[in-house]
């Protein structure tokens, strides 16, 4: 697997255990991880996770934990006896929710223990605009919130951030290299928005410094899945080369 391969991930964005291991049987070995969220989590549990790890594969579960500390906390150690790679929880929950979280997931499997899971806070949702914020009482625009959130999830010990492409230079500006930015919102240019809202290629994601695509729609939608997942990787590697 090479280096766009493993920055791919597979959004399993399906209503079955079936349709969903028949993604994951395609796409192993071609995408460096499958993001598990909220449809099928709830419609299929842990045991689609374990399904995945079966396979081969990585996941990244994608459930947004935002609660008090501690029921966050707890949330995170069941995430981590999973075995996922990764998983995320929204900043919008606090600094000592994220604190709280990264303390325990740290006594249980300190960092640099194999296995340990990259902890991931979501910013704003990439279907968010300014409005959307000024909706709910938020007056400082997504351009302001994204790295300010992303400074109070690295400050609480956290590993890096979900964020549109298009903040990825604010959080490199606000957070540094070593900071992990995960970028939902990625579209080729030939691909519909859907409900997206700040989005931009894979080519341009990766060259303002995003680390991992998450990339669902444009592929399973696609006439030719296979074709469609080879043309995203190839416009990757360009990006990579340089």
């Amino acid at each position: 697997m090479d280096d766009a391969q493993r920055r791919l991930i597979f959004a399993l964005d399906v209503d079955s255990f079936d349709e969903a291991r028949v993604w994951v049987g395609r796409l192993q070995g071609q995408v460096g991880a499958f993001k598990v969220g909220k449809q099928l989590f709830t419609r299929c549990g842990p045991d689609v996770v374990r399904m995945v790890r079966d396979l081969g594969g990585e996941v990244f579960l994608d459930l947004k934990y935002h609660d008090i500390p501690n029921t966050v906390a707890m949330a995170g150690l069941e995430a981590l006896r999973l075995g996922v790679w990764m998983f995320n929880v929204h900043a919008l929950g606090g600094f000592e929710m994220m604190a709280s979280l990264a303390a325990e997931v740290d006594r249980v499997c300190p960092r640099g223990t194999p296995g340990r899971p990259l902890l991931i806070a979501v910013t704003i949702l990439t279907s968010s605009t300014d409005a959307t914020l000024h909706a709910i009482g938020i007056d400082r625009p997504v351009t302001e919130m994204v790295p300010r959130l992303a400074r109070l999830a690295r400050d609480a010990g956290l590993d890096g951030v979900v964020a549109s492409p298009q903040e990825v230079g604010l959080i490199r500006q606000a957070c540094g290299s070593d900071f992990a930015i995960v970028t939902p919102g990625v579209r080729p240019a030939d691909a519909a928005q859907n409900d997206q809202k700040r989005v931009m290629t894979p080519g341009e994601a990766l060259r303002a410094g995003a680390d991992y695509l998450v990339i669902g729609r444009p592929i399973s939608a696609a006439a030719d899945p296979a074709a469609a997942a080879a043309r995203i990787l190839a416009e990757m590697r360009g990006a990579l080369q340089g």
